[in-house]
């Protein structure tokens, strides 16, 4: 499931300042809402910095650091 569309979108709405103006005008409730996305934004960052940093240095002697430091059993 790759879809650079929806990615894409996001990216332009937080750029564009429609998000902090949704959140500026909004309700006690939507602003929750708005603070909810983003921190689930924020730890999907997070899951795809790892996950990418395992894809990179897979073989690599540096990636065997990686999984030791993580708990992970390094990958051969």
């Amino acid at each position: 499931m790759l879809d650079a569309k929806c990615l894409e979108k996001i990216a332009d709405y937080l750029n564009s300042g429609e998000l902090t103006d949704n959140f500026q005008y909004s309700d006690e409730e939507r602003r929750y809402e708005i603070l909810d996305f983003l921190e689930k934004l924020i730890e999907l960052g997070e899951v795809a910095d790892a996950v990418a940093t395992k894809l990179i240095f897979k073989d690599s002697y540096l990636g065997a650091l990686v999984d030791k430091d993580s708990g992970d059993k390094a990958q051969k």
